[in-house]
């Protein structure tokens, strides 16, 4: 009997391991997984990892009590270490994700061929449509245009319809704008294709931050939106009824000051995204920006990061921006004449 969606998650995890991963014969692939994961997509692409003569590892672990090094106290430390650092790729598809644990962070520093993709909380649903349906060339050409003029800007301003509005300083001779276009045939971190991440001068940031879409950890769908002030890149003002104040008790858990630090801006570009409570996901509804609060690599913002102990990530829907004074995006709509251009065969795909 023919499984949902069957055959069109044969073809996505087609597309990740050759075209995506750009997987050789005798490379070996490790698949991590959590007790919470969907099986059906790591057995997808382990399959299709042996069809192209690569070596698939799949671990499945026990699910963490949190994410990030939060997760450190159930894992294998060790011997999950061990094996990323001697693998030529890495595809994560934990619920409780290993990104910014202790294993990764090892793993990232002592295999320096490793090519890394997050792809924590993927589903069967969200492969056919976040990678097996999307124009993967036209997605490619879209953002690295988007990235190009961010990095080349010095001030940013991000507003949403329900009450965001966010100025700062970017480094463009310090900082490198991330363009995830999908493809991870290149060591180092990757991401989902869809986002773009900025990192902006931390200090500069200045104004109301209001998530209106999802927190992921702890709120998840957010019934009200949160609204964050914010002074010289920390949040020092929560308002929003209960969800602020599980954000507001959730990040004082860690005691640790630096929780309260915005680490990174997003903005969300897939097509077939659309929000769903998934952090992979709904950093990619088209036109929303996110925020990540706490944990940034050193990788990220040399020399030192943002050395906190956990991660979360804030999703601002329907987002205007402007670089240097000139709108690219106006309520989630794309409106700078050229990228409008390179958008139009993405838009309204799915």
């Amino acid at each position: 009997m023919t499984k949902y969606f069957e055959y069109e998650l044969a073809r996505a995890a087609h597309l990740l391991t050759a075209e995506m991963f750009r997987l050789k014969p005798g490379e070996t692939l490790v698949i991590t997984a959590d007790t919470q994961s969907d099986m059906r997509v790591v057995d997808a692409v382990a399959g299709a990892a042996h069809t192209l003569g690569a070596i698939p590892m799949v671990i499945t672990l026990v699910s963490p009590l949190g994410v990030g090094k939060a997760a450190d106290p159930l894992l294998p430390l060790e011997p999950l270490t061990a094996a990323l650092a001697q693998a030529d790729a890495w595809v994560e598809f934990n619920k409780q994700w290993l990104l910014y644990s202790t294993p990764f962070e090892r793993a990232m520093a002592q295999n320096k061929r490793l090519r890394y993709m997050c792809l924590v909380e993927m589903t069967v649903d969200m492969m056919v449509r976040l990678i097996g349906r999307v124009d993967a060339g036209a997605l490619s050409r879209f953002l690295r245009r988007v990235s190009q003029m961010t990095q080349q800007a010095i001030r940013m301003r991000i507003t949403t319809p329900a009450g965001t509005d966010l100025s700062f300083k970017l480094l463009p001779e310090e900082r490198q704008v991330s363009c995830d276009d999908g493809l991870c045939d290149t060591p180092g971190m990757h991401f989902l294709g869809g986002q773009i991440s900025f990192i902006p001068d931390f200090d500069s940031i200045n104004g109301r931050l209001v998530f209106d879409g999802t927190i992921a950890p702890p709120c998840g769908f957010l019934k009200q939106p949160v609204v964050l002030e914010v002074e010289k890149g920390r949040v020092v003002h929560f308002d929003g009824g209960a969800q602020a104040e599980e954000l507001r008790r959730w990040l004082e858990s860690f005691d640790d000051p630096n929780m309260f630090r915005l680490a990174h801006g997003c903005y969300g570009f897939n097509p077939g995204a659309r929000l769903c409570g998934n952090v992979l996901e709904d950093e990619r509804v088209w036109g929303c920006t996110e925020w990540g609060l706490g944990y940034l690599s050193p990788v990220d913002a040399p020399p030192d990061g943002i050395p906190a102990k956990s991660h979360c990530d804030g999703i601002c829907l329907n987002s205007s921006v402007w670089l240097d004074g000139v709108p690219i995006l106006e309520n989630g709509v794309v409106v700078h004449p050229e990228l409008k251009q390179l958008a139009e065969p993405l838009v309204g795909k799915s």
